[in-house]
Order: structure tokens, then sequence, then C-alpha cells
């Protein structure tokens, strides 16, 4: 009898939910860091200060992810000695390499353009793990899913001719997006072996902070400065951090209780929401509702799904 009951987590209205909040709050990072330019007032070319905002975020996701998990497992979450150089490892791929690319990035590109390129990650992870980690292997359809993925990524960013003539394409915008979907299909890697050896949240929350901490330095010392000019500056930098925390936690919560495949599928949602969410915060309905943008969109989603579907390899 007992066998036979769920857990809240796996029905799947809460599944889905769930899934959806989270999406909705990774969909939100770009629209949140381009208001947060404008309220503490950063400038595009102010690196040091942009470095020194991204350092506080992580700061403040690396507690709330620990807070949030502890709750969860009814007890405090401390790593083990030997996860230390886990730790160090990940969060210099995960936060420092990645989200030093991807806040430059929104400096100088639309959220619109950010969040479909940002979902290259999903296929690069992909090709990562099969060809570097041999995590598992290629199949005609993971193939096929990145071609189509991928395809979208090169018709946002202006189509063949611009890859190869460099027109549209900047190392500081554009480029600086591609290394962060780099370093994101990095560190999924490397977080799936670590999570064999420590618990993902308690691997998420440190090297958040730990991450955060570095970036908060190098910015400091690069002469960066974070004023908060109204109590907007708080909420957001509050909500910035909640992004991370809240999604983290809780998509490690539905990975633990339900299929990996069953889970993964809704990582489509994620540009989707990005897209739209740029498109009502930021006012980008021209380039998001454009020809261009929603196929480039549609091929994304699409690659995403079907990466995801069928049977593993």
């Amino acid at each position: 009898m007992n066998a036979s009951k769920k857990n809240i987590w796996s029905y799947f209205p809460i599944t889905f939910l769930t899934a959806l909040f989270c999406c909705i709050l990774w969909g939100s990072a770009s629209p949140a860091i381009k208001i947060a330019y404008e309220i503490f007032k950063i400038s595009p070319d102010d690196t040091a200060s942009r470095i020194m905002l991204a350092g506080a975020r992580f700061l403040l996701a690396g507690a709330m992810t620990i807070v949030f998990g502890s709750i969860i497992s009814r007890k405090i979450l401390i790593p083990q000695k030997g996860s230390l150089k886990y730790i160090a490892s990940l969060s210099l791929l995960q936060t420092v390499g990645q989200y030093f690319f991807f806040f430059m990035s929104l400096a100088y590109i639309s959220g619109v353009k950010g969040s479909i390129i940002n979902a290259s990650g999903n296929f690069l992870a992909i090709i990562i793990a099969a060809a570097i980690f041999r995590l598992e292997k290629l199949t005609v359809r993971k193939i096929s899913g990145c071609i189509v993925g991928f395809s979208g990524i090169i018709l946002i960013l202006g189509g063949v001719k611009a890859l190869f003539d460099g027109s549209n394409i900047t190392f500081q915008g554009e480029g600086a997006m591609l290394m962060a979907a780099m370093f994101f299909a990095f560190s999924s890697c490397i977080i799936k072996i670590f999570s064999k050896y420590e618990n993902p949240v308690i691997l998420s929350g440190y090297q958040f902070m730990f991450g955060g901490l570095i970036l908060f330095i190098i910015g400091f010392v690069m002469g960066g400065q974070l004023y908060f000019y109204s109590s907007s500056c708080v909420y957001n930098l509050i909500y910035m951090g909640f992004i991370s925390a809240g999604a983290y936690t809780l998509w490690g919560v539905l990975l633990k209780h339900n299929p990996v495949s069953r889970i993964s599928i809704f990582g489509f949602i994620n540009p989707v929401m990005g897209v739209m969410l740029s498109a009502l915060f930021l006012g980008e309905n021209k380039e998001a509702f454009s020809i261009t943008g929603l196929i480039a969109l549609l091929l994304v989603v699409a690659g995403i799904v079907i990466v995801n579907t069928g049977k593993t390899a």
C-alpha cells in the first residue's frame, strides 16, 4: 500500500507548475540584469562594477540556496571536507567563468538575443558530455536536435554570412554570451560528475558563494563601485539572488523525485520565458516578435525538445 503512494513532487500538475516556475525565474535573469544596470547606473564600459554586481548577486544566491536546501532537508547543509575541491572547481566554471561573460554580454546585446543565444548551452553540453567526458553517447536524435537548435542560434546571430564576415557580431556582446554558454556546458558535465560524491544543492549553494566572493573581490580591486541609489536596487539584488537560489533548489527537488528525462524536457521553456519577459519588461517587442526572432526561438525550442525526448542512450 505504501509502495503505491507517490511523492507530491512526482504528481504531474505539481511537477509541471514547479518546472514552469523555475523556467520563469531563469528566463527573467536577462531582463533583471539589464534593469539592474539601469537602476545601479552601471555603464556598458564599467566592467569592474558589473563584476561586483555579479559577485553580490551570487553571494546572496549561495546563502539563499543553503538556507532553502537546509529547510527542505530539515538539517543544516554543510559540505564534507573532501568536497571543497569540487566546490572550488565548480565555482570557477559555473559562477566566475559563466557569469563573468553573461553579465558582460547583456551590457551590449538585447535580452531577447541573449536568451536565445544562451540556450546554445543545452546543445554544447550534450556534445561536450559525449566527446570529452564520455558521460553519454551521441545518437541520431541528439545530433539532429543539436543541428536544429544551432540553426536557430545562427539565425539570431545574423545567418551563416554573419558568422564568416563578423558583421553584427561582437566579442563583448554575442561572443561573450556564447562563451557563457560554453562555461555552462562544461559546468553541467562537471556537476553531474561531482554529484556522485556530494549533495548537488550543497555544491550549488557553496559554489555560488565562493564564486560570488571571487567576482566581488575582483570587481572591487579593479575599482568597481556599487551604489544603492534607491530601494529598488535592494529589491532587484534580492530578486536576482532568488532567481538562482529558488530555481536551482526546486529543480534539484524535481530531479530527486522524477526521472531526469521527465524534467529535462521542460528546459525548452527557458528561452521562451527569456524572450517573453524581455519583451514585457524591456520593451523589446519588435525583436521578440519579428519573423527572424520567432523562427530562431522555435528552432531552439524544437532542438531542446528533440534532444530530450525518446529513449536515453
